[in-house]
């Protein structure tokens, strides 16, 4: 939109306010709101200073000033605020030299787009991330160091099946890993995701479906897939809607990986294509009907993947997914249409959907890092042609020890993660992507939560060994 267009949507709609976003390192949404009588030509064209120093991980106290730049083709209507509100998603700057804040992660998927169509290898990238979520009637949780631990609640849980309610306990609730798919009143957010859906297609989000995942409490929306940073845009609309639709509700919203013991944790599957003149370019003669480009960026993945990790995968809770028996992909492998595969090439009837689907991610980190880290890895096995080896098409869950331990796995924790990213970081910093700045920058930021949890006694723990 032009700065024309925005000023005249504002007067027609009345706004009052204009809200300015930005994504920090870890991936959290952030905002400013503006009154409307200091929005301007000059405040949408060349953006407005705030303070960059108490964003974790970035400027220090003594040069803390930094631009944000309005992206006018993200303009949106906030459906949650009282007051009429018209937000839009940024870029943070230098405000000395107007350049790309180096630790700005929208920032780096620009870059990293503007080094596939540098490369030759495509001039558009699509992905398509599935979060998955869960949702709770009540959760709560404490860090004292005298007082540790937490609790959560939801009419679904099995737990609930002896439970006393006021008006009475109608039952009909999944058991355990028994949330896909039944009908309502097993599945008893059908009205509740509906809402979520209709907000997101009111913004303009194209979202195609909802359903109840695996676990109880926990579901799935899914959006169209679209170009990469307007796609890692809006899965950050699509965390934003439904946090607020369920509190809207009375219920509250996780993408924590693993919130529930014993049951399936929250993924993020990200199926991704490259495209160049109008044609897809993972379209061929090879398995599956994959090209030689696309085998290489499924080799780059798959070398690259512990470094993934520690965007993809980028808490500590993380690693408590990522474990055998609760249908988390931890095989370094790739195939088609097998689901223990940490790589999948789902089934289509047409070259045009040709992807890929990386099936270890999780939606708790920043998205724009995450496809930009499976991008950049993708795009160093097209230009090595990195082999990706034979496909798996047998179970990987059930495989015997023999044939388990040939085949690599993702990280077992955040630390490992780290590490590999320190040591495997070359790839990242082609064509001026991430620098090493950053990626320092990165690794201090979480072995902060690496170290908070590793020094905190687990009640677990008080259970194991208290009486030893």
């Amino acid at each position: 939109m032009s700065v024309k267009a925005i000023l005249q949507d504002i007067k027609d709609k009345d706004v009052k306010y204009v809200d300015l976003r930005f994504t920090d390192t870890k991936g959290r949404l952030q905002h400013v709101t503006f009154d409307i009588d200091l929005v301007d030509d000059e405040f949408l064209e060349e953006g407005t200073m705030f303070d960059g120093s108490s964003i974790a991980g970035w400027k220090a106290i003594n040069e803390s000033d930094m631009l944000l730049k309005p992206d006018l083709d993200t303009a949106y209507i906030d459906p949650f605020y009282q007051h009429t509100t018209l937000f839009l998603f940024c870029d943070v700057l230098n405000p000395d030299t107007n350049e790309p804040y180096n630790r700005d992660s929208r920032s780096m998927a620009k870059k990293a787009l503007a080094f596939v169509q540098s490369a030759g290898v495509g001039d558009k990238v699509y992905f398509g991330p599935e979060a998955e979520f869960f949702i709770f009637d009540d959760v709560r949780w404490s860090t004292q160091a005298h007082d540790t631990g937490y609790t959560y609640d939801s009419l679904e849980l099995p737990a609930n099946t002896g439970s006393e309610y006021s008006e009475g306990n109608m039952g009909h609730r999944p058991g355990a890993k028994g949330g896909y798919f039944p009908v309502n009143p097993v599945d008893s957010g059908q009205d509740l995701r509906a809402e979520m859906l209709s907000v997101m297609k009111d913004m303009g989000l194209n979202p195609e479906k909802h359903h109840h995942e695996v676990a109880p409490a926990q579901h799935e929306l899914g959006l169209k897939f679209a170009e990469l940073v307007t796609m890692a845009d809006r899965l950050q609309l699509y965390k934003y809607v439904i946090h607020n639709v369920a509190a809207a509700y009375g219920k509250s919203a996780t993408f924590m990986a693993k919130p529930m013991f014993g049951d399936n944790g929250s993924g993020m599957h990200v199926h991704q294509s490259i495209w160049k003149d109008g044609k897809p370019q993972f379209a061929g003669d090879k398995y599956a009907g994959l090209s030689d480009m696309c085998l290489w960026y499924i080799g780059g993945i798959i070398k690259h993947a512990k470094a993934i990790n520690a965007f993809a995968n980028s808490t500590t809770n993380s690693y408590k997914r990522l474990v055998p028996g609760y249908e988390a992909p931890v095989k370094l492998a790739y195939s088609a249409r097998n689901r223990s595969a940490s790589i999948r090439i789902p089934w289509v009837s047409s070259p045009k959907a040709k992807r890929i689907e990386a099936r270890f991610p999780d939606p708790m980190g920043n998205p724009y890092l995450t496809f930009t880290a499976l991008l950049m890895a993708g795009l160093d096995g097209i230009e090595n042609r990195i082999d990706p080896g034979a496909p798996a098409d047998k179970n990987l869950y059930d495989l015997p020890p023999e044939e388990r331990g040939n085949i690599p796995e993702v990280c077992g924790s955040l630390k490992e993660a780290l590490d590999a990213l320190d040591k495997d970081r070359a790839f990242l910093k082609k064509g001026g992507v991430m620098d090493d700045d950053f990626i320092d920058s990165y690794i201090e930021l979480k072995m902060e939560e690496v170290m908070r949890l590793q020094l905190h006694p687990h009640p677990v723990e008080f259970d194991m060994y208290y009486s030893c």
